[in-house]
């Protein structure tokens, strides 16, 4: 999978980079962990600091544009994103569940 940034917009006050992002895949719309990891081994992040909000394939094409939050560290997603956001790209899950075991 191909992943081209479009633009870059820097928010420091939440230690964060808003990117939007477009990708070429061969198959159907690939899945959000799968653009998530391609995306930060483009910007050389881990997979824990990226936040993937939104895909959207036209029907028919092989082009997806998307919208993701790269984070300067894993705590600040943590801190920053929604709880349905980080249950969606599978950020922080490991821990809570071994913290309730």
């Amino acid at each position: 999978m191909d992943v081209d940034i479009i633009s870059e917009e820097e928010n420091p006050m939440l230690h964060r980079t808003d990117i939007r992002f477009e990708t070429t895949h061969e198959e159907a719309t690939p899945s959000r962990l799968s653009v998530r990891d391609s995306l930060a081994a483009k910007l050389d992040k881990d997979s824990e600091e990226v936040v993937v909000h939104e895909l959207d394939t036209k029907f028919g094409m092989r082009k997806t544009v998307g919208y993701a939050k790269v984070y300067d560290s894993a705590a600040d997603a943590l801190d920053v994103e929604q709880d349905h956001m980080l249950e969606r790209n599978k950020i922080g899950g490991d821990e809570a569940d071994a913290e309730e075991a």
